[in-house]
């Protein structure tokens, strides 16, 4: 698969280096020249330039990418490339930081596939490491392994049901858990799951579509 990634910074890079990895093809897209050398350095093409404006996004290849991750500081930027990837048929995932105000958060995740919140997820993980959880935190993601926030919708199998009932394939891990407008935590095995919820999960990236078909209401 081919991706672009917006911004070589903490998570752009790491998240560059996995896909690599697996055997994906990548095109680093960033306005730091200090960056791109960075990025150049461990094999990655790179484009120079804006990561909101579409020509440079299009010299990056982004109408034939798989994918966009928009992962710089800067959320403006970060949305305005998943809109591009959007109008180019992308799956699109934007990162979101600590600082911005939840009504934000909520408008920008219903626009793009995917939220990437760096802060919160690593609180979480490691509040459940260190209060004895069953989730071993790691520096980096393995490369089979997914990291994922899914807010629970109408319609949703899982409404209703507590956390120990959930029917995730063998290989997914759900660590933390929040009620609407609340920040993750811990899940509780007798928690029950309401509309609006938010889960973070982990699980082997080809069980994917089996976590979301026990979350997420059955399409069409």
């Amino acid at each position: 698969m081919f991706f672009v990634i917006v911004g070589y910074g903490r998570v752009g890079s790491r998240t560059a280096r996995i896909l690599d990895k697996e055997g994906h093809d990548v095109v680093v897209v960033d306005n730091e020249m200090d960056r791109l050398e960075r990025a150049e350095n461990h094999g990655f093409e790179t484009v120079h330039g804006d990561g909101a404006d579409e020509e440079t996004l299009l010299e990056a290849g982004i109408d034939d990418a798989d994918a966009v991750g928009a992962f710089t500081p800067d959320l403006n930027v970060n949305f305005a490339a998943c809109m591009v990837g959007n109008h180019h048929g992308c799956r699109t995932a934007l990162r979101i930081d600590e600082d911005y105000r939840e009504d934000i958060y909520r408008t920008y995740a219903d626009e793009v596939d995917e939220i990437i919140y760096p802060e919160r997820l690593g609180a979480a993980g490691a509040k459940t490491a260190l209060l004895g959880g069953d989730f071993n935190v790691v520096a980096d993601l393995a490369t089979n392994l997914q990291l994922t926030v899914i807010e629970i919708p109408d319609n949703s199998p899982a409404i209703g049901k507590r956390v120990s009932e959930l029917e995730l394939p063998s290989s997914a891990r759900l660590y933390a858990h929040g009620r609407e407008r609340e920040s993750l935590t811990i899940p509780l095995p007798g928690t029950e799951l309401e509309v609006g919820d938010e889960v973070a999960l982990i699980t082997e990236t080809d069980r994917v579509d089996d976590l979301h078909a026990a979350l997420l209401p059955a399409s069409g």
